[in-house]
Parts: structure tokens; sequence; C-alpha cells
């Protein structure tokens, strides 16, 4: 037996990217297979594969493959899904988990794209490994640069002169923001956006003029970055979007000498703060050294194994899990 999300992610092995997501409904499950170029026989038996597979889905009693003959390059804009990753104060670690998050999803067998929101300090491209990049324009959209996995992704530090800082008022800042998630993704499903920290211009563009399917708000445990946090809640209900949950970063320091753990930051309080305000706790990141060598190295961890990594995908398998029960 296997769940849906892993299905999903052999489902991409399997096709080499040629099927869609799945989807389950009453206990049939959907999904578009390309199969343009194959011969009789190959369609047949990728189809009778992916039934075999299928029906191991707990719940699953039926599978109904729709065959297409070209491979779909584009998907129409009401079905890129908006994932903001936020949080009311800067220095808590959301671009870090931003990443990471993308990647992760990316494993999972999500076609993800990335974009940095964060105009006046983006640091995207540093973490994906993606600095030397500039993107072209095709048909008045830009065409999102590559970074590590294959994920696409935008950035303002694709855009301008490294270390050059950006003197822009509000609408300038919302026009730069439509620029990046109004481009040519593809095929892309969900678009993790790492939102800038507070709950001003940029925040109200995003909510009102591109509405996110959900929201993850990250936090350290101590008291003073949950109060922001929960102002950044706070907005995102206001706006009518749905909290996927809450993350706990740099719970924990792990002595790399002795192994004891202590908790510079405090310990519990953004699981706390999940249950005062009714939303799910998605789970905790560790304050290590490994993930900021890897960070400035633009090597995240979920894009590798080890504790860390694990720390990274447990996470993403919750954001998923919900992205297939909002759908």
């Amino acid at each position: 037996m296997t769940d849906l999300a892993d299905f999903a992610a052999r489902l991409t092995a399997l096709t080499d990217g040629r099927a869609s997501t799945p989807r389950v409904k009453e206990g049939v499950m959907t999904l578009a297979l390309e199969v343009g170029g194959l011969s009789p026989e190959q369609r047949d038996g990728l189809a009778a594969a992916i039934r075999e597979g299928g029906l191991t889905v707990p719940g699953v009693t039926d599978v109904r493959i729709a065959q297409t003959a070209e491979r779909k390059v584009d998907v129409p804009k009401e079905a890129l899904r908006i994932l903001a990753v936020a949080s009311g104060k800067g220095g808590v670690g959301k671009s870090t988990l931003s990443a990471n998050l993308a990647v992760a999803l990316h494993r999972l067998g999500i076609r993800v794209g990335l974009v940095d929101a964060d105009i006046y300090g983006p640091s995207q491209a540093k973490l994906m490994a993606s600095e030397d990049q500039k993107p072209v324009a095709r048909d008045k959209k830009l065409v999102p640069v590559t970074g590590v996995a294959g994920i696409p992704m935008l950035s303002m530090a694709h855009l301008v002169e490294p270390g050059k800082a950006l003197a822009w008022r509000g609408p300038m800042v919302g026009n730069a923001l439509t620029q990046l998630i109004d481009a040519e993704w593809g095929d892309t499903q969900v678009l993790v956006v790492d939102m800038p920290p507070g709950t001003g211009d940029i925040q109200l563009t995003m909510v009102q003029k591109h509405k996110p399917a959900g929201a993850v708000i990250v936090s350290t445990p101590q008291d003073l970055a949950l109060i922001d946090a929960t102002r950044a809640v706070s907005l995102f209900n206001q706006a009518g979007v749905p909290m996927v949950g809450l993350v706990e970063n740099m719970a924990g320091y792990a002595c790399p000498h002795c192994g004891e753990v202590s908790d510079p930051f405090g310990q519990g309080g953004a699981e706390s703060t999940a249950g005062d305000l009714a939303m799910p706790f998605l789970g905790r990141i560790p304050l290590a050294i490994d993930i900021r060598r890897r960070s400035d190295a633009g090597d995240p961890p979920a894009a590798g194994d080890g504790p860390h990594a694990d720390a990274f995908h447990a996470i993403a398998q919750k954001v998923a899990d919900w992205l297939n029960k909002a759908v």
C-alpha cells in the first residue's frame, strides 16, 4: 500500500514527467497522460503500469487516464496555485525555509516554481545557486531562470546589479511583484512565493491581486517573533487566505562537540501559538551550522539526505497533503 503523495512522486519517474498530478475523488483517481511520440504498445504498457500502481493507493477503486497527443507546455492561469511563505518579522529564516520547501515539494513530484518577492532584499538567487543567470522576456513576459534541482525561479537579484539598492515607492514595488508572478511559468503547478517581512504594500498586493491558495507562516520560538507572526496571520485571515500552518525555525541547537541540545530562542513557542490561533503546526527546523553553510553555498539541505533534509521534507509532506485536500 502507498499514499497519494508517494504514488505521485513515483509517477513522475515512471512516466518521465508525462503524467499530470493524480487527483482522487470518491475512490476514483484521475490524471492526464501525454502520449505523443509513443507507439500503441508503449502507450498501453504505460497506462497499465499507472493503473496497477494507482490501485495500491488506499481508497482508490478505479483509475481513469485521459491520454493526450501533445505534451502540455502551459497551464491556464487559474491552475497555478500560489503558496505564500511569510512572517511578520525579518531574520527568522523565512527565505531558507522557502527555498528548501520548494526543493522538497519538487522531490515529492510536484511541479514547483519559486518567486523571491522580497524586492528590496532578495536572497533566493544565492540560496538556489542562480546568481549568474538573467531572465529573458518572451511576449512581454519574463522567462524564469533555473535554480537547484531544475526549479524555475525569479528574483529581483536576477534583474539588478549585485549590491544595488532599490529606492522604489509602493506602486513600483507592486508592479515588480506582478512581473515576477505573471511570468511564463509553463506547466508549474505550485508557485512558492518568499514574501518580505511585515504587512505593508507588497503583502497587500499579493493578497488582493494574486490571491494565494494558502500561506505558510515562519517564526522562531521567541515571544518577540511570535507577536509579529500573529500579525502576519491576521493579515492573511482578513484577506480570506487559508492558513496552511506555522513553522518553528531555529528550534534547538545541538552542540557539535558534546551533542547537548540548548534552546537559545526558547522552545515550543510556535507550536503553542499555532494552537492558540487554531491553525496547524507544520514542524520544527533546528538551528544548525550545516543549514547555514549549505544555504550560503547555494546547496539547500532539502536537496540531499540526512536529519536536516528530513526536517524540511516532513514539513513539505504536510504542505503537499494540504494542497491535495484543498483542490
